[in-house]
């Protein structure tokens, strides 16, 4: 599916490039921006000055601007993952989810947990085969940074984000977590 995305968005970029390569009067007289929403924030036209300096008279020299220097908001992966918290999945609960067979080629395997005992469990047991098939686990329900944290210490080498599976679960009809999901199936 991401390759298809890739090529999809990369055939878009070469038509509009060819396009505008193709009419020059687009380059000279392109219509101005229409704002839909704003937000508030900072503004974004120092970013588009510098690519197509539209206030710029005929004749007069256009000097680059630099891009707005913004604060991050978040320190790190750490901090990113305790932005989105709290997490809850309301179609997912503890408990055995049935092995079954899938067909998902190229799927990355990944697996689900939760902050409760039965996925810590779980993580400990399973982690050095996790960290083997390098798959990516998804905390469907964890409430706080401390928890997400707790449970990143039992699985040192994984990656863990927190995430609602409910869209994934009605996908692909799991009701029940920790399970691990491969290219070829799915089990507990």
């Amino acid at each position: 599916m991401n390759r298809i995305l890739l090529a999809a968005t990369a055939a878009l970029l070469a038509a509009t490039a060819n396009a505008q390569d193709r009419s020059p009067a687009t380059k000279n007289s392109s219509p101005p921006l229409i704002v839909v929403e704003d937000k508030g924030g900072s503004s974004a036209l120092p970013y588009y000055r510098a690519l197509n300096p539209q206030d710029a008279q005929p004749g007069q020299p256009v000097t680059p601007q630099p891009a707005p220097q913004s604060k991050p908001r978040i320190g790190g992966p750490a901090d990113a993952g305790a932005a989105m918290l709290p997490v809850r999945s309301v179609r997912l609960s503890p408990g055995d989810e049935p092995r079954r067979v899938i067909r998902a080629p190229g799927l990355t395997p990944l697996f689900l947990v939760s902050d409760d005992d039965r996925s810590r469990t779980w993580l400990q047991q399973r982690g050095k085969d996790l960290q083997a098939l390098r798959a990516v686990g998804l905390v469907v329900n964890v409430a706080t940074p401390e928890a997400l944290a707790a449970l990143r210490r039992l699985a040192p080498g994984l990656m863990l984000s927190p995430a609602s599976g409910d869209d994934l679960a009605q996908r692909l009809g799991i009701q029940h977590y920790p399970v691990l999901i491969t290219a070829t199936g799915i089990e507990p």
